[in-house]
């Protein structure tokens, strides 16, 4: 079932955001008061870290890696690139299209480094909001992860945990599975229910937003799904203290249209797919990646986030 984002009138708490000039949802107090103010350019040119071509399978280490061994074995191409402001666009962009949507999206959790509040209050409400931005019946979060910008300001990488449980923000572009790993998450997450569910189609979407002030300093770039060809996309992994998990990481390309959403507050959440089971016809990986916006103020705050990874099914 083919089936583009929509929200629930009775429930005005999940509203897709769009451009008030589109005349559909107007966005968050917080974002009309900061975003056109702060960056009124539709667009910017800001630098992406891509792989460079290798004849090796890449890998990026999660964990300190055994003497002698490399954090990763690849090399980075950095590209300067335009990345368009999705508050700019006169269309609301899909989950189901494009690969990403914003939602407007209140939180009750007020401490987001509690992480048994986080399963237990914030996992049900990104239930809630994977379920309508995808028409899935069904949703189940199975892991999140806080980032936080170093303090000071180092050159972006892998995004890898450098304060316990708190990681830097990612700047390498990525995709969070392939089409092995997003086939070996379903019986990961349902197990044997998968069967009796009879799942015939699912999906695992990310839910990333702010946790403390508006991003102004290092924002998350989504690739649009269309203009990603599957020779753009290498599989590669991470390896963990226990287990080797795999990924896509992405050659560049021309024809790549990124975007990003300015400003973006902890009442809004971006939702964007990562796997779809569905071959043809819906948006299945949306390659993304941090970056450091060029005109960010004096004195901004280092960007914190938490980003919660999600299956959903649909009937």
């Amino acid at each position: 079932m083919n089936v583009d984002p929509t929200y629930d009138p009775s429930a005005p708490q999940r509203r897709p955001c769009a451009d008030a000039k589109t005349g559909d949802v107007t966005p968050s107090e917080m974002t009309r008061r900061y975003s056109p103010a702060v960056f009124p350019a539709p667009s910017v040119q800001a630098v992406l870290s891509y792989l460079q071509p290798t004849q090796e399978r890449p890998y990026n280490y999660a964990y300190q890696p055994p003497p002698g061994t490399p954090w990763e074995n690849y090399r980075h191409d950095e590209r300067t690139v335009s990345i368009s402001d999705g508050r700019a666009a006169s269309t609301r962009s899909s989950i189901h299209v494009e690969g990403f949507a914003l939602w407007d999206a209140p939180s009750t959790v007020q401490d987001f480094l509690d992480r048994d509040t986080i399963v237990e209050a914030y996992y049900p409400e990104v239930e809630e909001l994977a379920r309508m931005a995808t028409g899935a019946t069904r949703a189940y979060v199975f892991d999140h992860l806080v980032r936080r910008r170093e303090a000071d300001r180092r050159p972006l990488g892998f995004g890898r945990p450098d304060q316990g449980a708190i990681a830097a923000a990612n700047g390498q572009v990525h995709n969070d599975y392939t089409e092995e790993s997003g086939r070996t998450r379903l019986s990961l997450v349902l197990g044997e229910n998968a069967a009796k569910l009879g799942v015939t189609r699912y999906s695992i979407v990310n839910v990333w937003r702010s946790i403390k002030a508006p991003v102004l300093d290092t924002p998350l770039a989504v690739c649009d799904a269309r203009t990603i060809g599957v020779a753009d996309l290498v599989n590669a992994e991470v390896r963990y203290a226990r287990r080797i998990g795999e990924i896509y990481l992405a050659l560049h390309s021309p024809r790549h249209r990124w975007s990003y959403f300015s400003a973006m507050n902890r009442q809004e959440a971006l939702v964007f797919k990562q796997y779809d089971s569905l071959i043809s016809g819906v948006a299945r990986y949306t390659p993304h990646a941090a970056f450091d916006h060029p005109d960010v103020p004096d004195g901004t705050l280092p960007r914190e986030s938490i980003e919660a990874r999600c299956l959903v099914v649909y009937e």
